[in-house]
């Protein structure tokens, strides 16, 4: 998936945020053509190359016959469904324009179907809306993500006269967005470029993590005397699961004095606390005092209940802990019958892990070994679910078995061991084949 993130820090403007993405590789040409299938003249778009404080950008230029017609949000919708345009790209214009559309009507106290439109009426803030969404779809974008917003101060003069920054249609469409005022006297943030961002951003914040691929600045009208009038973009691949990390805390102390029991103890009394994982590592401590780590993972929740029962049960003074992300794989459970018995299963990929203390426990109440039981349920799952990727004992068990059960040979129950040449009290004449031989 390909993202797109805005970073804002000097506001946004339409024309601010075409002229990012055009400078990020989006070719002008492709831009104006899909612009072109409006039904809208008396306008051009040009590109042109600028700097804003010794940063390289480009500067958008929307040169309109007409730039202060009044139009209906109905009108600019029907401009936009009549074209031809990509669905993607229709859909984040309308959105934007009914995003407009909602805040001048909130502000106005009417319908948004009843809105008049001024400044976002006129041709050039059409074609920087149209213009924006027909960027992001030259580069391909998927996903938009915007830094939080900043604001000037003061007045700015509108339509219906003076009003503050952020402008009030500004403030209502960045409702629930992150955003902060400057102390620049002017408009940083315009009505059009708020609405491109609120309606087709997925989420608002920092740079999320990508694999770069393309970065551009857009450039503003104005000069600011103490930060470049810039929007930038920076356009890349989402960095696949890590992405959606699920955060975990590992908590940890190391002790010396501690029995084998005890430290066996501990361990089961942290996975009863809630922890995911629990597990003791043996470390050379200084002096050369032989100790363990005892380690647990657990959810930031449970975190706290972890750590008690880690501190109570190996009387160490001082728990460590720090905050981690884990991506586990997905995976489901099933259950099979084993001598009669239901024992649990857990699948992923392909893979069949039998739940070890189910299987234990029918190992237990039919007197078979445990290895039988654990590979019978393996094979009942992969009858069950007709599969011809049934494993093979060594796929199962790499690292061999000292007992290789068939279920459909009788003569293979507890007690009783494959014929070997040792069991017969006498020797052949002949070698047995073995495998490896």
């Amino acid at each position: 998936m390909r993202t797109a993130w805005f970073h804002c820090f000097s506001g946004v403007a339409g024309d601010m945020s075409m002229a990012a993405l055009v400078d990020a590789g989006a070719s002008i040409d492709e831009v104006r053509a899909l612009c072109e299938r409006l039904p809208l003249g008396g306008w051009a778009l040009e590109a042109e190359a600028t700097q804003r404080n010794g940063i390289g950008a480009t500067r958008i230029h929307v040169i309109a016959e007409h730039t202060a017609v009044v139009r209906t949000a109905a009108h600019i919708t029907g401009l936009v469904e009549e074209a031809r345009l990509p669905e993607r790209l229709r859909r984040r214009a309308l959105a934007t324009i009914a995003a407009l559309a909602a805040a001048e009507g909130h502000i106005h106290r009417r319908p948004p179907e009843q809105v008049h439109f001024h400044e976002v009426g006129g041709v050039d803030a059409i074609i920087d809306i149209v213009g924006t969404c027909a960027a992001l779809e030259v580069l391909d974008v998927d996903e938009i993500v915007v830094s939080p917003i900043a604001n000037g101060i003061g007045m700015v003069r509108a339509a219906h006269g003076l009003l503050p920054v952020p402008a009030p249609a500004v403030v209502e469409l960045l409702r629930g967005a992150p955003t902060y005022s400057l102390d620049i006297p002017t408009e940083l943030t315009t009505p059009t470029g708020a609405a491109l961002m609120a309606a087709n951003a997925s989420a608002f914040g920092p740079m999320p993590r990508l694999q770069i691929e393309t970065s551009g600045f857009g450039a503003g009208t104005a000069e600011l005397d103490d930060r470049p009038n810039l929007v930038q973009v920076i356009i890349g691949a989402a960095a696949g699961e890590l992405v959606e990390g699920q955060p975990v805390v590992l908590l940890e102390t190391n002790v010396d004095d501690l029995t084998g029991e005890l430290i066996a103890h501990a361990v089961a009394r942290l996975l009863d606390a809630g922890a995911h994982d629990a597990w003791a590592t043996p470390i050379l401590m200084k002096k050369g005092r032989p100790a363990h780590t005892i380690s647990a993972l657990a959810d930031p929740a449970a975190a706290d209940a972890v750590a008690a029962v880690l501190r109570t049960e190996t009387g160490t003074l001082g728990v460590r802990g720090q905050l981690l992300q884990r991506w586990p794989g997905a995976r489901t459970e099933d259950e099979v019958t084993v001598d009669g018995h239901p024992v649990r299963v857990k699948v992923a990929g392909g893979r069949v892990k039998v739940e070890h203390d189910d299987a234990a426990r029918v190992a237990r109440r039919v007197g078979r070994p445990l290895r039988e039981v654990l590979l019978e349920a393996e094979r009942a799952w992969f009858a069950a679910n007709d599969t011809s990727d049934e494993p093979t004992v060594t796929e199962l068990y790499p690292m061999g078995r000292l007992y290789q059960w068939d279920p459909h040979r009788h003569d293979q129950r507890p007690g009783h061991q494959p014929d070997r040449p040792s069991d017969h009290g006498h020797h052949h004449g002949h070698e047995h084949p073995h495998p490896g031989d």
